[in-house]
């Protein structure tokens, strides 16, 4: 009999469902409907004084008391629900009405909600998280720097790393995003000249001829001692060389000063003074860079006889070598990410009113909104005080954008609120705030001026559907696949696979890349063609490269990009579930896993959390030595007899059981070691399969609705910032009931949640 989870009927009568905080149900009792049916199929280990599993239900006599103790009740409807209580052995179950009697009935108990007064929710203020600051600051200032990569890694809730309630903000990331704002604004404007800075090199730096002394570098004979410097930036400086010398003959020491192997100028030195050297100097033009300066010494004398003792011997002594610059250096050109910054303000001008003009058109993109007059005098204010420092135009609007780059206004997405504190008032988010959640949404990046301008307007719901198909299909829309896919199918983690190097010598990081992207290039051809979400689970296609072609041992497929492949049915493979990388990252580095294989695919595809193991459960036998004694099929249902495993083994192993076919790494396999592999499983709901083929045909007929759910949940959540809550429930059943009017398409799923009470509206906090 081909059995089905509860909630498919049992959310189908949303409309039925109690106000908030109705202790018992319209038209039905506790204790006449409900009870019978427990005392029936619970009470032989669960009631008079029975307490297996540390479960004793007898207090239960009423609606308010079943109410009042959700968590307990929530477990016992999640079991009823899936299947898994009564425990399959028993011989008298429930029959699938009465499930769905029970299940529906504690669902409207647990989680009530009165359809006269929808609850849009809530969204915690959040910042930006690293790829949404990455992306922001990409396409505000035109630079693929990717400064976010140096912050602390994002948290994440319910699988996701944009969630308000958990993107905190500590002492350390506010340090880096001071950082950052530094390396976004150096890459775009024209770094500040350098301030004139004095270089002095003393003689014990100096390297060339001569002999260090303590009076100095001592040139005993005609040569050449110097230094090498880094020039800041090509421009005037002042070379001087400090030097004395010991008189011989009838004229002075001749002393050449050279800069970048020319020579700038030549004097004499009379000084013949330790203490009191004396200072030839030279203008010079140097270029920006690594530079020599010298001092060359040009007419040495030496003569034993000559009648003056004290004029025998003519030397040079080099005490120093100092730069000195640069002398009113230029305006570096500017970028043409720059050009575009200050493009609203050039034509006024290097002054105030240019400033105000590139601040006025700037900040609001910054800001997501219109900036209000107090905030430009601010930024003016600091603009002011810059220029008053010296600061020339390009400088001072360096400390107003690093304000900005700072702000709470960049760094967070806020929401204006009329009554913040007020649980009850509920209101449309205004224009801004709608532009901002659909550009972070499907973008991952802020709104471009399109929205920005419209929501100026007051415009952008009025053209909101042909501004979400827009956006949609602009590409920068891969950044849904690659943030929300590579979070939703856990696809990041294929860059932390270790698979083991012995068994499986055939995977590294080329490989890993291409298993992500052929899901990724699944997933945007579904978004961009608008396809059906089924084909998530149905395609007989797939998106390769040469690489991965010849790891499916599909041939014919040449060349490193990848393109569209019709896939025979020989290849064993339908859609994401046979994905290789779906397969690597639900696998143990030696084997397969059928638990996470099964888990991964409730809690991705189908929206159930499993509960946790029980304590100290020991783990699955593994080694050369176990795997003698049976498959990993065999060895987990060994395993899985033991107490407290086999209700959420039930659940988990048969899906994983499906996919075995498939070693750790995504190839197709007959044998897993000397034993046959065995596919084949039934569902807790009924269903069985004979391999991965049947168990995706299972998925996309009885549990389609769990799978669409799912997914609506999961994009509900990435839209909204938050996780979904019960109350959610009427707008989730609102998309799908859209959906299936479109043949479940892309658009209706995206068109469903952007048009959705969630989305449009929220309302206020409870105060603390």
């Amino acid at each position: 009999m081909s059995r089905k989870p509860s909630f498919s009927l049992a959310l189908s009568f949303l409309a039925l469902l109690a106000p908030a905080g109705a202790a018992e149900l319209p038209g039905q009792s506790f204790a006449q409907d409900v009870l019978p049916l427990l005392h029936k199929y619970c009470w032989d280990c669960h009631g008079d004084g029975a307490h297996k599993g540390e479960l004793n239900l007898d207090k239960y006599t009423d609606a308010t008391l079943v109410a009042a103790d959700r968590k307990i009740w929530s477990g016992i409807l999640f079991h009823i629900d899936q299947w898994t209580m009564p425990p399959a052995k028993r011989s008298e179950q429930p029959s699938p009405q009465e499930r769905d009697f029970l299940a529906h009935y504690l669902d409207r108990l647990l989680n009530p909600i009165d359809p006269s007064h929808p609850d849009p929710g809530r969204v915690t203020l959040r910042r930006l998280n690293r790829v949404e600051y990455n992306h922001t600051v990409r396409d505000l200032f035109g630079v693929d720097l990717r400064p976010a990569d140096d912050f602390p890694e994002d948290d994440t809730g319910y699988g996701f790393d944009n969630i308000g309630d958990v993107l905190a903000l500590s002492p350390l990331l506010m340090e880096r995003y001071l950082t950052a704002a530094d390396r976004v604004l150096n890459a775009v404007l024209p770094p500040p000249p350098p301030p004139l800075e004095r270089r002095v090199i003393e003689a014990e730096g100096l390297t060339g001829q001569g002999f260090p002394s303590r009076e100095g570098r001592l040139l005993s004979f005609n040569g050449t001692c110097g230094t090498e410097v880094n020039v800041p930036v090509e421009g005037e400086y002042a070379v001087r060389v400090r030097a004395w010398a010991s008189e011989g003959g009838g004229e002075p020491a001749q002393l050449e000063l050279r800069a970048m192997d020319q020579a700038v100028a030549q004097a004499a030195v009379t000084s013949t003074n330790p203490q009191a050297p004396e200072q030839i100097e030279a203008k010079v033009q140097l270029k920006q860079g690594f530079q020599k300066l010298e001092a060359r010494f040009l007419n040495d004398f030496y003569d034993a006889e000559a009648p003056d003792e004290q004029r025998r011997d003519r030397n040079l002594t080099i005490t120093a070598i100092e730069l000195e610059g640069p002398f009113h250096p230029p305006a570096p050109p500017l970028s043409a990410a720059a050009q575009r910054l200050f493009a609203p303000g050039l034509p006024l001008g290097d002054n105030e009113a240019g400033a105000r003009a590139i601040l006025e058109h700037f900040a609001p993109r910054c800001f997501r909104r219109a900036l209000l007059p107090a905030e430009l005098d601010r930024l003016l204010k600091i603009y002011r005080l810059a220029k008053d420092q010296g600061e020339n135009q390009s400088g001072a609007l360096r400390f107003a954008l690093k304000a900005i780059l700072v702000s709470p206004y960049f760094v967070f997405r806020s929401e204006a609120q009329p009554e913040a504190d007020n649980p009850a008032q509920v209101v449309e988010i205004d224009e801004y705030a709608l532009a901002t959640r659909l550009s972070y949404w499907l973008w991952s990046t802020t709104p471009d001026e399109t929205l920005l301008a419209l929501a100026a307007q007051n415009q952008l719901r009025a053209q909101w559907r042909p501004q979400v198909l827009r956006l949609l299909h602009d590409p920068k829309a891969r950044a849904l696949p690659e943030h929300f896919g590579g979070q939703w199918l856990e696809l990041r983690t294929l860059s932390v696979a270790a698979p083991d190097p012995a068994r499986f010598p055939q995977f590294n990081p080329e490989l890993a890349q291409a298993m992500r992207q052929e899901t990724e290039e699944l997933f945007h051809y579904l978004v961009q063609e608008n396809r059906s979400v089924l084909e998530f689970l149905s395609a007989d296609y797939s998106f390769l490269n040469q690489r991965l072609a010849a790891f499916y041992g599909i041939p014919g497929v040449d060349g490193d990009h990848f393109r569209k492949v019709s896939l025979d049915p020989k290849t064993q493979r339908q859609g994401i579930l046979t994905h290789a990388g779906i397969l690597t990252i639900t696998s143990d580095p030696t084997r397969t896993s059928p638990v996470k294989r099964g888990k991964w695919v409730l809690e991705n595809l189908l929206g159930i959390t499993p509960p946790p193991p029980p304590p100290n459960v020991p783990a699955l036998a593994s080694g050369a030595q176990a795997e003698l004694t049976g498959s990993v099929r065999q060895r987990l249902e060994a395993h899985r007899s033991k107490p407290g495993c086999a209700s959420c083994h039930a659940l988990m192993d048969p899906i994983g059981f499906g996919l075995e076919n498939f070693n750790a790494i995504g190839q197709w396999r007959d044998q897993d070691g000397p034993f046959p592999v065995d596919s084949a499983g039934v569902l807790t709901t009924g269903q069985t399969f004979a391999n991965a083929s049947e168990l995706s045909r299972i998925l996309l007929t009885d549990r389609r609705h769990a799978f669409l759910q799912a997914l609506v949940n999961k994009m509900l959540t990435y839209a909204l910032g938050r996780g979904t809550e019960p109350y959610d429930r009427p707008a989730v059943e609102a998309i799908l009931a859209s959906m299936e009017q479109n043949q479940f398409n892309f658009e209706s799923l995206i068109l469903g949640i952007s048009e959705s009470l969630p989305f449009q509206k929220r309302r206020g906090d409870r105060p603390r």
